[in-house]
């Protein structure tokens, strides 16, 4: 059961790191580009990063099932390695249509810039890494049976 729950976990993980992620680069990079930059927009966008910043390091520190840093580390490097090796077939992934709600088009923009320059494959990289631990993957003792201690008949304590 802590594994399925990993997974859900992972799955929030990867969405709040692409979608997210990706609008809050978006956000950032064009404020910066414009004259004058508007303050509460590029706040919002540093606010949205610490969150997901936040989630990013709960999930790699805490101690929940590794599938949660799996599920998002396997979509990165997968994404990177497509990208590394046909560049045209990784960025038609990302909605760029008319259609498209503006939203995810700005998401999607700032996840090319993500992913063109390196940060998906150290994100994937850095959350794969717990992964390998074996601590990870066995389950937790109970609390109730590390502190029981057998005493003799007849002791004090």
């Amino acid at each position: 059961m802590r594994h399925l729950g990993g997974f859900f976990i992972g799955l929030v993980v990867t969405a709040a790191l692409l979608g997210g992620g990706g609008w809050a680069v978006q956000q950032a990079v064009g404020n910066a580009a414009a004259n004058p930059p508007d303050n509460q927009k590029m706040w919002i966008a540093l606010g949205a990063m610490a969150a997901i910043g936040l989630v990013y390091g709960l999930v790699v520190a805490g101690r929940i099932s590794p599938l949660a840093t799996f599920v998002p580390s396997m979509v990165l490097l997968a994404w990177t390695v497509v990208y590394a090796l046909d560049v045209n077939r990784a960025l038609s992934l990302i909605p760029s249509e008319p259609s498209v709600n503006q939203l995810i088009r700005d998401a999607g923009s700032g996840a090319k810039t993500l992913l063109t320059t390196g940060v998906y494959a150290l994100l994937g990289v850095a959350l794969f890494i717990p992964v390998l631990m074996p601590s990870r993957w066995s389950r937790r003792d109970d609390d109730l049976d590390e502190d029981y201690e057998a005493t003799p008949e007849g002791s004090y304590y």
